[in-house]
């Protein structure tokens, strides 16, 4: 006989252990009182020991019982999430890009509908996070992070160096738009340290922010502040070169400083993964190369 009881067993045990009562754990696992009873009188028999104290038409878990209870229920509750990881891991016509909300939204959004006409065999799907999402576990083919390029036990790929910018929406205060930085730095400023940090000594102002200054997290707000006219705000060029091509922003000084960190493309070595791996690598390698030789062409007289 298994040493491991049946899992309905151990299902039905740990409701009425939970819930103390036979009845409502019947109603909870959609089953008949009677099933119910009979998979715990059948656990009870094979462990060979009682599990409740039956007390007329009521019934209570037993000490041990109790502590059984607790290992069975996170026995449960890892067996929940081993499935809802497994079924979480790309399948094969499908490709799991992780990376941070901005990235995702600013950049590459724009660009995706060109990789999916190369490649329409893919189901894509995008996990976005401010924090790093552990490529490690199956469940993402490839990502962009920001950052130095050593994470272990992923093959890191340097894209590029971003830099800062201050900027506005031409609407902001009326269209009466700061002339001088130290015109701007009387205006509310959106920043985060690291576009603060390098920037403000690239200008001449040391490394403290200015006493206007609005520190934000997430560089989503940061943009929706500016489109909103709220604020000036020092930002990365990839999330803010389309708007300003577009006219959306202007750009209010011409002192830029790198990002200090850059962007990479990162993966997991996994052999299913392969194939999706290298043509999505090659793919954005060339869309950086278009983005960074546009920047690089001379502005039209």
């Amino acid at each position: 006989m298994s040493r491991v009881p049946p899992l309905n067993a151990l299902r039905c045990f740990e409701a009425v252990a939970r819930l103390g009562s036979v009845t409502r754990a019947a109603t909870e696992l959609h089953l008949t009182h009677a099933a119910v009873s009979q998979q715990v009188k059948g656990l009870e028999h094979q462990l060979g020991m009682v599990l409740f104290e039956r007390q007329g038409r009521g019934i209570e878990v037993t000490g041990d019982g109790r502590v059984y209870a607790e290992q069975v229920r996170q026995l449960l509750e890892d067996l929940g999430e081993a499935t809802r990881r497994l079924q979480a891991r790309p399948r094969r016509n499908e490709l799991v890009f992780a990376t941070f909300p901005s990235f995702a939204t600013h950049w590459l959004l724009p660009r995706l509908p060109r990789f999916r006409a190369l490649h329409p065999e893919y189901r894509i799907r995008i996990q976005t996070s401010l924090d790093f999402q552990d490529l490690r576990q199956g469940m993402v083919d490839i990502g962009v992070r920001m950052g130095e390029g050593q994470w272990d036990g992923l093959t890191a790929l340097r894209l590029f160096q971003d830099d800062v910018l201050l900027v506005a929406a031409p609407g902001y205060n009326g269209g009466q738009l700061p002339r001088s930085l130290d015109e701007a730095l009387t205006q509310p400023l959106l920043h985060t340290e690291e576009t603060w940090l390098h920037w403000g000594e690239t200008a001449g102002l040391g490394e403290a922010a200015p006493n206007r200054g609005i520190s934000v997290n997430d560089s989503n707000v940061v943009l929706e502040a500016l489109r909103l006219g709220q604020a000036l705000a020092l930002e990365r060029r990839s999330l803010v070169q389309a708007a300003l091509n577009e006219g959306r922003l202007v750009q209010l000084s011409p002192v830029t400083a790198p990002y200090p960190y850059a962007y990479w493309l990162v993966w997991p070595e996994r052999a299913e993964s392969a194939d999706k791996q290298e043509r999505f690598s090659a793919w954005i390698q060339a869309e950086v190369a278009t983005y960074l030789a546009a920047l690089e062409a001379p502005t039209p007289a």
